[in-house]
């Protein structure tokens, strides 16, 4: 009777020690592949049904509007891309928000790019959201220093203030616009931060004066002669020689 409890007993721990060691292994391993799947990254997997239907639809897009749009493609896994004339973002806007097949009723983001290397430097970017078709397309134009931009605030009142910050950091005229003033900086702000010829330390800084008891602006003199972002040093891929004016 004695024998066969203590067989019982050691029979009952081993199951126990079994048990629990196959749920520790299981465990580390559980551990081990959510720590390699964090590590990595989230990429939108490929759609060739979805790739074709939007280099269809861009394909449409650019049949029925021959004389702004000038190349559409589908890049960055299933995201459409179309490049447009500048006379063509109040007609092509207009066109992707009240088309049946379009429906891009929500502007999602205005922002811009500096590539001071091209002529027309700045790249102006629209971001468009159709919940109808739960799609998205990126409209694309450009311009330089002096010229503006038709405004978009007629077709998409988002706009309003996405061009007062494209105006403030970039410098990019809009014509039409009902308030185009600046919304980021300070008044008096001299310049345009987000351009790659934009000094590092600015043209001015507020700093407390103790002669007059107030905080007030004072021009900025740096004594170093590397105050100015060179873009084309910084851009590897880039081999053209930099502008000695930016070091002066």
């Amino acid at each position: 009777m004695a024998a066969s409890l203590v067989r019982f007993v050691r029979g009952g721990l081993g199951r126990s020690y079994n048990i629990a060691r196959t749920s520790c292994l299981l465990q580390q391993q559980t551990r081990l592949q959510s720590s390699t799947t964090d590590t990595q990254p989230t990429v939108r997997p490929k759609d060739a049904v979805t790739h074709n239907q939007l280099a269809a639809f861009g394909e449409y897009v650019s049949e029925m509007m021959p004389k702004y749009i000038q190349q559409v493609q589908v890049t960055c896994f299933n995201e459409l891309e179309v490049m447009i004339h500048p006379d063509g973002v109040i007609p092509v806007l207009t066109f992707l928000r009240d088309h049946t097949n379009a429906q891009f009723r929500n502007m999602i983001d205005l922002t811009a790019v500096d590539i001071p290397t091209r002529q027309n430097r700045f790249e102006i970017v629209y971001n468009l959201l159709s919940l109808r078709y739960n799609t998205r397309i990126r409209i694309k134009t450009y311009t330089d220093e002096l010229t503006p931009v038709d405004s978009a605030v007629t077709v998409h009142k988002a706009a309003n203030w996405y061009e007062r910050e494209v105006w403030d950091m970039y410098g990019v005229f809009f014509a039409n616009h009902p308030d185009l003033r600046r919304i980021l900086t300070d008044y008096g702000f001299e310049g345009h931060p987000f351009r790659k010829d934009f000094p590092l330390s600015g043209y001015v800084e507020v700093r407390y004066d103790d002669e007059v008891k107030r905080a007030g602006p004072s021009v900025i003199v740096s004594s170093h002669r590397f105050k100015y972002r060179n873009w084309c040093i910084m851009n590897t891929h880039n081999t053209r020689r930099y502008n000695p004016l930016w070091f002066q």
